[in-house]
């Protein structure tokens, strides 16, 4: 009798693990889980809100508010698609999308989704969740890379200030910051402990694109001239020129704020969101200014891996899942979240909200970068995370650091890099 009763609790539990996040009943409402990786104590409060609201109006479809973290997200969303527990509504960023999508493990929602939607956010921020002919995600969060600045530093010096409409080059950045550097004292600190995503992103504007797709649909990797122009940059303000802090580079962007605010560096190259951080933590009397990133002959252009919001495929509720999506990205809606991060909403009416174009806090500055956001340049291509972690993070280490040349991290990108993608390109 145990045993035939331990068989039936084993049925019952692998019945219930295969019918996926949400769940309902003849007698109940739909229960959707929802996936939030909010951090910031801001955005956790405005997406808490958020379901909140919907739950009080929706109660045929109740969410549930599940906590994630950004640093192990993929591989707990990978483990709970595996075993058929993944949530229905999952939160992620669009460059973490592509192996997911072509699993088969997120829905498809280019039918599901509203024309409001769809018409709201522009088609630019669209390809960042598209792969082969389906859209995994609705991108509705992005920040582009800014430069953080001393204001009180920048104005001493009497350095010309960058605008959106008049922005530094990369050849007067360079010369800006060996202007600023002496003493102990450096014009800039790179924060690249995590150095693929930034230096990618950036190199758009000088014409980078790195990753080149053929005519057959296979991607290969080519370093070309523009592609260097932003490493090369980083390169030799850290090891010739002696204008970047050399012991910064294997730093994440908050640990350069303590020298930040104690006037070692004169800017720190940071996303957008850190003005949250900065605006905490800063000691009172310290002044400082968001400015452009430099520009190159892709003018301000920026790749950016919006944060996204997809559907499980597993999910047997995903009407009720993308109505859910609907309501939290409606323009007022996205105004909060945006505000709660301290990054800019995708949305084309959230963006004309007037919190978004203060000057306080570099508000305006982001917001008119917002319309040179681009994908970023890996971002529909098969394997870039292990390409990224195995082959281009140590790669560009090592060579900022000065360990190895140009030459050798060409080599490192392209030779091992296409070995790494042609194993996802069959």
């Amino acid at each position: 009798m145990r045993g035939k009763l331990a068989g039936v609790l084993a049925a019952a539990l692998l019945l219930a693990g295969c019918t996926g996040g949400g769940s309902t009943s003849s007698d109940g409402p739909v229960t959707l889980r929802f996936q939030s990786l909010a951090w910031q104590e801001e955005s956790i409060e405005a997406n808490q809100e958020l379901v909140k609201e919907w739950n009080a109006t929706h109660p045929d479809a109740k969410v549930e508010y599940v906590q994630g973290s950004w640093g192990s997200v993929h591989d707990q969303l990978l483990t709970s698609f595996e075993g058929g527990e993944a949530p229905d509504i999952i939160h992620d960023a669009s460059d973490d999308l592509a192996d997911f999508a072509y699993g088969g493990y997120l829905a498809d929602l280019t039918d599901l989704l509203p024309e409001r939607l769809k018409s709201d956010i522009p088609q630019r921020s669209w390809d960042t969740a598209t792969f082969g002919d389906g859209v995994y995600g609705v991108p509705f969060l992005q920040e582009p890379r800014v430069l953080i600045a001393n204001a009180t530093w920048l104005k001493e010096s009497g350095v010309r200030i960058p605008t959106p409409e008049q922005p530094w080059s990369w050849k007067e950045f360079r010369q800006i910051t060996e202007q600023l550097s002496g003493d102990g004292k450096y014009g800039v600190a790179w924060p690249l402990k995590e150095p693929v995503s930034a230096t990618l992103n950036l190199s758009l504007s000088a014409g980078g694109q790195l990753f080149h797709r053929g005519t057959d649909g296979k991607v290969a990797i080519r370093f070309g001239t523009a592609d260097q122009t932003v490493p090369r940059t980083i390169h030799d303000q850290a090891n010739t020129e002696r204008s970047a802090s050399p012991t910064t580079l294997g730093s994440g962007g908050s640990d350069t704020l303590p020298g930040f605010f104690g006037g070692r560096y004169a800017m720190v190259p940071l996303g957008f969101s850190y003005r949250q951080q900065i605006a905490q933590q800063a000691p009172e009397g310290f002044r400082w200014q968001v400015l452009p990133a430099p520009a190159g002959a892709g003018g301000l252009t920026q790749g950016v891996s919006p944060q996204t919001l997809s559907v499980a495929e597993d999910s047997p509720h995903k009407k009720e899942a993308v109505a859910f999506l609907d309501f939290l990205l409606r323009p007022p809606n996205m105004v909060r979240l945006a505000l709660g991060d301290w990054m800019l909403p995708t949305g084309t009416q959230a963006l004309k909200d007037p919190a978004l174009h203060t000057a306080k806090d570099g508000w305006a500055t982001g917001t008119a970068l917002a319309a040179h956001l681009r994908p970023a340049p890996a971002q529909s291509v098969r394997g870039y995370p292990e390409w990224k972690d195995k082959v281009a993070t140590p790669a560009f280490q090592e060579y900022y650091s000065g360990a190895i040349g140009l030459g050798e991290l060409r080599e490192r990108l392209e030779e091992d890099g296409n070995l790494v993608l042609a194993r996802y390109q069959r």
